[in-house]
């Protein structure tokens, strides 16, 4: 049994892990056995810099910060090394940066994810890490919205021109 002090701190630490995790608006699980120094600081340089943060965590820890949190399906993948990326303001940011990482490093893998407090498949995280970024996805959506009006826009300017010009070849007759 452990003493009170200890139990203490876990509990307290499951309380943070549970607040972090009910505040984050996308979370990557991932499996990160056999990562050497160097590669592990890249990735947490990497995630830090997007304002992701990343924690290794116990498996039974994760589990009930999960649980507190109304999270189920989180225990099928809570096996071996576990760490745990968080992003409050960007969905696509930890998943990005960790597929990325996956890809390079056969060891490394993806668990799941959790989405707005939803689990997801690793094949959805995936998924995911393909979007572009936030600031290309608005470009594209106001180059849709702005397209039928600059075609409309074009029209009208054809239109117009065409009656200019019939107007000028009629004073020019008129005159002639």
């Amino acid at each position: 049994m452990p003493s009170k002090k200890v139990l203490d701190q876990k509990i307290k630490l499951v309380a943070d892990l549970k607040e972090k995790i009910s505040n984050a608006c996308a979370a990557v699980i991932v499996q990160y056995e056999g990562i050497n120094v160097e590669d592990d600081t890249k990735l947490r340089r990497e995630l830090r810099e997007n304002n992701v943060a990343y924690t290794v965590v116990k498996n039974t820890m994760l589990s009930r910060a999960a649980k507190d949190a109304g999270i189920e399906g989180v225990d099928g993948v809570l096996h071996g090394t576990t760490a745990i990326a968080l992003s409050n303001d960007d969905y696509v940011a930890a998943a990005k940066i960790l597929c990325n990482f996956a890809k390079d490093h056969d060891f490394f893998k993806v668990k799941l994810g959790i989405i707005d407090n939803e689990v997801v498949d690793a094949s959805k995280v995936i998924e995911l890490s393909k979007l572009p970024p936030k600031e290309v996805l608005i470009a594209q959506v106001l180059g849709g919205l702005n397209a039928p009006i600059s075609g409309f826009a074009t029209v009208l300017n054809g239109t117009l021109k065409g009656l200019v010009v019939a107007l000028n070849a009629i004073a020019e007759k008129q005159s002639a």
